[in-house]
């Protein structure tokens, strides 16, 4: 059994301070002894004290029950201590290497080596194969012909419509209904907006996912009515105003104030500019803040589904200039969580304003067009960047820069070939919420013409979880995937008995304890179970989970027994309507921290 520090202060101290008094002579009352000759200069005595007697350890309970479960609702929290950095290597023909070690890398978090600790080799094609399901009374994993409509792979179009411009969101809700037609039998799409509005949850109804992306428009906060504004600043041009104290913007903005404001001049026109650059900054911020928040419950309903997790971002992009923390979050979730976020930057073949000639000027000045058309690039710059950040950071693809929006959907639209997950656990993190810069490079010798796309960095938490914590985590990640671990003997059946309108579900979990690991203690051998099963409906969506915690306090005759002819059993029942359904299975071992997890599936007719 594990100790806190000080529960073990709370023994120790006694114990020491009962060997100090013991050491000390004491004086026993109506005893003769020999008075010692005085000294010139006596030392201070201590006072006698009583002999401190060690504390009494209650007597071990030999009746106590050798095994003892308990069950509850499974409820979840996702948090953990490790960083976790996606990292896609591809080569001189674009395509992604997938040959390195973890002693191939060099990870750096503000410039200082460290340790990598966890690493992974993430590969699509790897896909896991799912049991046969339960057609009868009952079914063991030998039985045939699974369902062929379990879904593996869940892609959420997620619309920028507060962002997009009518020509370019019409290009790509086109491309992406193409790209929906030719959808696997294992696959399921939603469709999701960043104004939250005409959304589509997760389904393979190919003519639910067309309706709703017909309906998608413009919701933009800034040009509500889509008529143009006099100045014409953008997001980014007025953060440069506000927030940068840009005095060649203002003075900018002042002259298109002066150009389309007839009679406007002078310190007039400046204090006008100015209360555009606020009221601009403020919708702007409005419309990012909007943004993440939904990008951020995206991925959360992401992390739900039990299988390959990709977002798709068609946005033409945006500025965070007050938001990184909250882009940090949203990262270190969807890592996490194994959710790939891709971005497509929906303006396709990029136009320098230079040369566009839908840019017109109000101003006839060679200079001021020059001029605005370099913050106009800049501004077109800094929200394809943001694209890319996100998608890098988590161990997605960017397409840009292309036309041909369909051909970007189809890529962005599948698992990176292979990918790796370095994470550290950063060694003297303060808790402060600062940037921390990462970098990942290759051990020399590298092969020559690597691209390496990694995660930019990070923030610091604010406050760190504890071992429980992290392993509820680790717990939540296996329940939401659907990669099957063998560190643990166990095996996955079920059964099911029907009723008039429903049936009993029960999810039989099978262990071989002979590789378990046992702590042994007071006579006892020791060692905790958490056992989790969950049910999915037939397009992922989770509909329940339970908990069981079996604690063993196996005697030595009992373990002995058990090694040579046992089998821990647990079973779990679920009611559920009539349908097909997903099990997941997740046994995980306190002792050895060891885990496994099961796939199956049960068709109730």
């Amino acid at each position: 059994m594990k100790h806190s520090l000080s529960a073990s202060l709370v023994r120790v101290i006694p114990l020491l301070l009962w060997a100090v008094a013991a050491a000390v002579p004491q004086t026993q009352s109506g005893s003769s002894q020999t008075a010692a000759p005085p000294a010139t200069n006596p030392p201070a005595q201590p006072p006698a004290q009583p002999p401190v007697q060690p504390p009494v350890q209650p007597p071990v309970d030999k009746n106590a029950p050798e095994q003892d479960i308990k069950e509850a609702p499974a409820i979840f929290k996702a948090r953990v201590n490790l960083v976790m950095v996606p990292v896609v290597i591809h080569d001189s023909k674009g395509k992604t290497v997938g040959t390195f070690t973890k002693e191939n890398f060099l990870l750096f978090d503000k410039g200082k080596p460290q340790e990598i600790t966890r690493f992974s080799v993430e590969k699509s094609a790897g896909k896991v194969p799912v049991p046969p399901a339960a057609t009868g009374i009952s079914t063991s994993l030998e039985d045939p012909t699974p369902p062929t409509d379990i879904p593996e792979r869940f892609i959420a179009y997620l619309f920028d419509d507060m962002h997009l411009q009518f020509g370019d969101l019409v290009r790509s809700r086109d491309a992406a209904m193409k790209q929906i037609e030719g959808m696997a039998k294992t696959d399921r799409a939603g469709i999701y907006t960043t104004s939250g509005q005409n959304q589509v949850d997760f389904t393979d109804d190919q003519s639910k996912l067309h309706d709703g992306l017909l309906k998608i428009r413009n919701h933009s906060i800034v040009e509500a009515n889509g008529i143009a504004q006099c100045p014409d600043i953008s997001y980014y041009m007025a953060d440069m105003i506000v927030n940068k104290n840009d005095m060649q913007a203002l003075q900018l903005a002042t002259l298109e104030v002066t150009g389309c404001m007839g009679g406007t001049t002078g310190n007039m026109a400046s204090a006008y500019a100015q209360s555009a650059a606020m009221r601009v900054l403020s919708l702007g911020s409005q419309e990012t803040k909007v943004s993440l928040a939904v990008l951020k419950e995206l991925v959360r309903r992401m992390s739900a589904m039990p299988g390959q997790r990709i977002v798709v971002i068609v946005s033409p992009g945006f500025i965070t200039p007050s938001e990184q923390e909250e882009k940090s979050e949203i990262m270190d979730r969807a890592v996490h969580a194994n959710v790939i976020l891709n971005s497509l930057d929906a303006r396709g073949l990029w136009v320098d304003p230079m040369f566009d000639v839908s840019q017109s000027s109000r101003s006839t000045s060679p200079a001021f067009a020059r001029l605005k058309q370099q913050y106009d690039r800049d501004s077109a710059n800094a929200q394809a960047d943001v694209l890319a950040e996100v998608a890098y950071g988590t161990g997605g693809a960017f397409f840009q820069n292309n036309n041909d929006l369909f051909a970007g959907l189809q890529r962005l639209a599948a698992v990176p070939e292979v990918y790796y997950v370095l994470g550290f656990a950063p060694q003297n993190l303060k808790l402060d919420g600062t940037f921390h810069s990462l970098k990942v490079s290759l051990k020399a010798p590298a092969p020559v013409g690597l691209e390496i796309q990694a995660r930019k960095g990070y923030y610091a938490p604010k406050k760190l979880t504890n071992a429980e914590e992290t392993a509820k985590e680790e717990i939540t990640e296996a329940l939401f995937s659907r990669e099957e671990m063998n560190e643990l003997p166990v095996e996955l059946h079920t059964q099911y008995f029907k009723g008039d309108k429903d049936a009993t579900v029960a999810v039989m979990c099978r262990m071989d304890p002979k590789r378990l690991k046992f702590r042994k203690a007071d006579g006892r051998n020791y060692n905790t179970l958490t056992i989790v099963s969950g049910i999915f409906d037939r397009n992922g969506n989770f509909i329940s989970g339970i908990q069981k915690t079996l604690d063993l306090k196996l005697k030595d005759e009992t373990l002995a027994k058990l090694l040579v002819t046992g089998t821990l059993a647990i079973k779990t029942n679920f009611t559920l309507p009539l349908g097909t359904y997903m099990i997941r299975l997740v046994v995980r071992d306190a002792e050895g921290n060891q885990m496994s997890a099961q796939n199956g599936a049960v068709a109730i007719q």
